[in-house]
């Protein structure tokens, strides 16, 4: 069995590496603003407004519930996305508490 080195970082920078993986794709930041601007969506609407197939839609949706940014109630056959307040803030805080420590390194 492979050793993790994951293991030797702490929780806070594990999660900031997870949320940043999940805004790592265009894709998901396009969902994101049409998200924010919809204030919730269903699916077949995300498809409808982005350049890509309803499994791949629906594949980054997974990638964006799995962290926590976004989260869907079920309607009948339909799910309703929308953000996720709570993690929303979180990430922010943590990204302005990163971005802050910075000073000049050069």
């Amino acid at each position: 069995m492979a050793y993790s080195k994951k293991n030797e970082f702490s929780p806070t920078e594990i999660r900031v590496a997870a949320l940043a993986k999940a805004l790592s794709h265009p894709a998901r930041i396009a969902i994101l603003q049409l998200l924010i601007s919809k204030k919730s969506c269903i699916c077949g609407d995300i498809v409808e407004e982005l350049p890509l197939s309803q499994s791949t839609v629906s594949q980054h949706l997974k990638e964006l519930k799995k962290v926590g940014l976004i989260q869907g109630d079920i309607d009948g056959p339909r799910v309703c996305y929308c953000v996720n307040l709570q993690t929303w803030q979180e990430m922010q805080a943590y990204f302005s508490k990163l971005f802050q420590s910075l000073t000049n390194c050069c």
